[in-house]
């Protein structure tokens, strides 16, 4: 199990200040909720924490993982997984090659497949290896997702609005899919969301982003 810290936070655009010593800790098996307007910053935090900030952001502040800092890390090297609206599954690729890419490259032949079945045992999806993604439900699409992220053993979940483009029945289902999948791995989870529904959906706290005039999401 990990726990995730975030360690006086600052985050600008230029010089117009998004977040401001944001200081923030999410244990394992918590759901940690950012809400706020667009242009607050939330989906500029996620990037700072994977690794992946644009050039046009800087940033102040330290990222630890079980009090080891990642700031400085290369993204591959940060074990940091991520959830988008969108799925992001190769469409030239079946579902197990899809799942293959969250695998470690020293898992090969019957252990490599032996991990991709139980995945899609574990997704409710049995026996999909060879399914072409266009095939699958906007739901199924979004398991496959996740356990593609899940595969590749992140020690931090973070979900910018991965529900948002589902319908409400679907939606609900996958929350408590993604909830579940991360408590019980005792991942440390922080989302981004605007829908209400979804922060009460976790039982854990909610921190509210100020938006700051004129700073994009």
């Amino acid at each position: 199990m990990s726990d995730l810290r975030l360690q006086s936070v600052s985050l600008y655009l230029g010089r117009t200040p998004l977040i401001e010593n944001l200081t923030l800790h999410i244990e394992p098996t918590q759901v940690v909720t950012l809400m706020g307007e667009s242009g607050v910053g939330k989906s500029t935090l996620l990037a700072f924490i994977c690794g992946t900030l644009e050039p046009a952001f800087t940033a102040r502040g330290r990222v630890t993982v079980d009090d080891t800092e990642i700031t400085g890390l290369a993204p591959e090297r940060r074990r940091v997984g991520i959830l988008f609206q969108d799925d992001l599954l190769f469409p030239h690729l079946s579902v197990g090659d899809n799942l293959a890419f969250g695998l470690s490259p020293h898992s090969r032949g019957a252990e490599r497949r032996a991990r991709i079945s139980a995945a899609l045992e574990e997704a409710g999806l049995a026996g999909f290896e060879a399914r072409d993604p266009a095939t699958l439900s906007g739901g199924q699409r979004a398991r496959v997702a996740l356990m593609r992220t899940l595969l590749a053993e992140p020690r931090v979940l973070l979900l910018d609005e991965p529900f948002s483009r589902l319908d409400a029945i679907t939606r609900a289902r996958f929350r408590a899919f993604v909830f579940d999948h991360a408590r019980n791995r005792g991942i440390p989870t922080l989302m981004v969301t605007h829908d209400p529904d979804d922060a009460r959906a976790t039982g854990d706290r909610v921190v509210e982003l100020r938006t700051h005039p004129a700073a994009p999401d």
